[in-house]
């Protein structure tokens, strides 16, 4: 293989292919021209290793635990930055002057409201509804109250449609989860950012006066943050091979919704939580537990420890244990649930078994534990991480039409049967 090019040989024949170069991270071969020249295709389940685009919005390291938004490193961006800036950032590909930050809070502040007639639409969900499902269905029928179609090859109408959507997708969210707990449905209020915003829309009681807690409003601001992008997962796949067609953003959004729906891909906080609460119900052995855990026989794994993808450290979840231990001690909280979960966390940063396999706690681990702190139903958690995707898949979707890419039409490899002639039905 030559620096900037690889040599096929098949059948008899060469063929060479150019090597798509990086800024940082992964090259790529451009086999675009594989299956017209060598009637071959590649076969890539998963497609763990096959380039779908080329994008700038953002980076991964999972061997260095790297993390980069935009060529910031998160620990940075969640140090410095808040979620609305971030989201300009994403969208835009550079942090926002005074002046942007401003005109872009406006313009979303510009749509902070969903039309009534949606309401009567989460009105006919049953309370028992999966929220995922439900903030699915509102989210495509979005599209209903702002039927004029989006010119795909306008940044400016892009542009119209994002900060439409970020606006209305947190009443969406917030409605959701007042929805599942039985309270009155609420609008927005401008006189607050985007975090208290939306902090304001899910909590606030109807019969007693609403008191903004900045240790909460932190923590979430902290955890859309760090769920803001990252890089070609399923969900963000789906929106970008949905979206190909040139399908609006609201129905693209709402695919992604369903397939970060998946407990492989966002429920895992759920499940920690899950697993948390049946260590619980047997009487609270964690010694127990992480005995199972190491037993390589037996079925049980800890949930919210290591990472398919970081193989060092998830760099997230240094940034987010902090918030989760700066909430449990403002808040007071005693839950046995939660206590678990900290002596989890000690066996899992003292241990070597799991020091040395790197099994430490993820983004996931502490983010299941914020959100029941907060008090939020387990079966929620998973739309608060599609709050703060949302302007990752808003990102991706319009750098995908921007540069024009073209219609999502993956090949296979058939091995079924092959042709044969219909019999009928009497002589089979």
């Amino acid at each position: 293989m030559s620096q900037n090019k690889v040599i096929l040989n098949y059948d008899g024949q060469s063929f060479e292919y150019p090597v798509v170069e990086s800024t940082i991270g992964d090259r790529g071969i451009d086999i675009s021209k594989l299956r017209d020249q060598t009637g071959l295709i590649t076969l890539d389940l998963g497609y763990k290793n096959t380039g779908a685009t080329v994008s700038e919005i953002t980076y991964l390291d999972g061997d260095q635990g790297e993390l980069y938004y935009r060529g910031y490193p998160i620990e940075q961006i969640a140090e410095k930055s808040n979620f609305t800036e971030v989201m300009y950032l994403l969208l835009h590909g550079e942090l926002p002057n005074k002046e942007q930050f401003d005109n872009f809070e406006t313009g979303i502040k510009k749509y902070n409201f969903v039309a009534d007639e949606m309401k009567r639409l989460i009105d006919v969900f049953p309370r028992s509804a999966h929220p995922m499902g439900v903030l699915s269905s509102l989210t495509s029928a979005l599209t209903a109250f702002n039927p004029k179609a989006v010119n795909v090859n306008s940044k400016e109408d892009l542009d119209h449609a994002a900060e439409m959507l970020i606006a209305k997708f947190s009443h969406l969210c917030a409605w959701t989860y007042r929805k599942r707990m039985g309270f009155p449905i609420n609008h927005g209020d401008n006189s607050l950012n985007y975090v208290e915003n939306f902090y304001r829309m899910c909590f606030r009681r109807p019969n007693e006066e609403f008191v903004m807690n900045p240790v909460v409003v932190e923590a979430l601001d902290k955890l859309l943050i760090l769920h803001a992008d990252h890089e070609q997962n399923c969900s963000t796949s789906t929106v970008r091979m949905v979206g190909s067609a040139h399908t609006g953003l609201f129905a693209s959004v709402s695919a992604g919704i369903s397939a970060l729906w998946g407990p492989l891909h966002g429920g895992a906080n759920q499940a920690v939580i899950e697993m948390l609460e049946m260590i619980e119900q047997d009487g609270g052995d964690v010694a127990k537990y992480v005995e199972k855990a190491k037993n390589k026989d037996d079925n049980f794994r800890l949930m919210g420890f290591g990472h398919r993808v970081y193989k060092s450290f998830d760099p997230r979840a240094t940034i987010i244990k902090k918030a989760a231990d700066d909430l449990l001690n403002a808040m007071g909280i005693n839950d046995k649930a939660l206590d678990i979960a900290m002596q989890l966390e000690r066996v899992a940063l003292e241990d070597d078994y799991f020091v040395s396999r790197k099994l430490y706690p993820n983004v996931d681990f502490y983010s299941g534990i914020i959100y029941r702190a907060l008090g939020i139903p387990t079966e929620m958690f998973t739309v608060m991480f599609a709050l703060g995707r949302l302007p990752g898949w808003i990102s991706q979707w319009k750098e995908m039409r921007l540069k024009g890419d073209p219609i999502g039409r993956p090949r296979q490899v058939y091995q079924g049967a092959q042709k044969r002639d219909y019999i009928d039905i009497v002589n089979r």
